[in-house]
């Protein structure tokens, strides 16, 4: 089992409710980098078609708390020192879990498929076998949604947006 699996299952149990998305562990000279990115739990198994609000910097700082008490605690890193970088999954993740698919409702999104061009739209929800999304308008097509199981999916990440169009305007 690799240093990262190990710190996963030690830290998993205290960070609940929330989930780990990832464990990185890199070499930074006479010190190692820990860098543990958490999210919130969803229900897999549900159809999500609401907006779920981003993690707060309290609910980071909590999780950064109980992971460095554990990770001090116990002697899986051993003697050499490390430095602790908690964090919420960004918009660079790519999305490979119907969680990412779920905490991204509202947002835009573009996903890649096999023999089918890359397709941009908006997820409206998302269960725990395929996405729906709503594609906008285009001078040759009307606004429409499409339903997409994850099997079919070969990458898709989230599109950064400065100007929402939820966003409350002047």
């Amino acid at each position: 089992m690799s240093a990262e699996d190990r710190i996963h299952t030690l830290i998993e149990p205290v960070l609940a409710p929330l989930v780990v998305d990832e464990v990185k562990v890199t070499p930074a000279g006479k010190r190692r980098v820990v860098r543990i990115a958490v999210d919130r739990a969803t229900d897999e198994a549900a159809v999500v078609d609401t907006a779920t609000a981003p993690m707060s910097l309290d609910e980071i700082a909590d999780a950064t708390k109980a992971v460095g008490a554990v990770l001090d605690s116990s002697d899986l890193l051993g003697e050499q020192p490390y430095t602790l970088e908690v964090t919420s999954s960004g918009v660079g993740r790519p999305l490979t879990r119907p969680r990412h698919y779920q905490r991204g409702v509202g947002r835009l999104v573009l996903i890649s498929r096999e023999g089918v061009p890359d397709l941009t739209g908006r997820i409206s929800s998302a269960g725990p076998d395929s996405v729906t999304l709503t594609v906008p308008a285009t001078k040759k097509t009307p606004e429409r949604t499409e339903t997409i199981p994850y099997t079919d999916i070969a990458r898709a990440r989230i599109e950064v947006e400065f100007s929402r169009p939820d966003a409350a305007t002047d």
